[in-house]
């Protein structure tokens, strides 16, 4: 794993803008994080999963109750990273009222933080800014943190992604598994193209990956660097 963190790094210098990542074994305990896993990277879509992990963790404790429409449009989320269906969820569920973005802290998103001047509507979903190293910890929380069940459909849910998203962390190839929550968007300084997720048998890794390309690159940069990054890590 020393030598696979050194060529990650070797490489990760090679590329536009700037790439922050935390790899974690869930068996050794073993975490790396690289210098920019705490640097402040527009989320994009990647916020969906944090949005997934808060709505089953208010039904675990009994604050309300999900509806199979509700469940139909988090399958949308994690499957296509569907935006319609996370409008909806947010306005039912109190994104507007700030009770996401309260929550989010509650499962290792300490330093998650919506945008303002983006819109009508604030907070956003669409419109924060968070780090690698949140959403390290949010992973570990969606498979640990979670009920049995849930967990387990999270990581169903992440393994069925479309073609258009089998990028980023499912760079780690077929025979780990992978599953993955991607987001991509061009925002204030350029590009950013994110992935989060999981490889290996019993999801023993977990890898989060934020790259803001700084008007360095473009979306296909963006797709290379976080699906090689996890190739080296991960991948045969």
């Amino acid at each position: 794993m020393q030598q696979r963190i050194a060529a990650a790094e070797k490489y990760v210098a090679t590329r536009p803008g700037t790439v922050g990542y935390v790899l974690r074994d869930r068996v050794t305990g073993a975490r790396y994080r690289n210098a920019a896993a705490g640097t402040p990277i527009w989320t994009a879509s990647t916020i969906k999963l944090a949005m997934v992990a808060d709505l089953l963790s208010r039904e675990q404790a009994g604050s309300l109750r999900l509806t199979a429409a509700d469940r139909e449009q988090m399958v949308a989320m994690l499957r296509r990273s569907d935006n319609d269906a996370a409008d909806a969820l947010w306005s039912r569920y109190g994104g507007t009222g700030n009770v996401f973005n309260t929550n989010f802290a509650r499962y290792g998103m300490k330093s998650v933080q919506p945008q303002s001047g983006f819109g009508d509507v604030y907070p956003y979903w669409g419109f924060q800014k968070g780090t690698a190293d949140d959403f390290d910890a949010l992973m570990n929380y969606v498979l640990t943190g979670l009920s049995a069940a849930n967990a387990a459909g999270v990581v169903a849910e992440m393994q069925r992604v479309d073609s258009s998203q089998q990028w980023g962390v499912w760079g780690a190839g077929p025979a780990m598994s992978p599953g993955n929550k991607n987001g991509w968007s061009q925002e204030e300084g350029g590009w950013v193209v994110n992935s989060v997720g999981f490889a290996g048998p019993g999801q023993r890794y977990t890898l989060a990956i934020m790259n803001g390309l700084d008007g360095a690159g473009g979306y296909d940069d963006g797709v290379e660097t976080t699906t090689e990054l996890a190739r080296i890590l991960l991948g045969p």
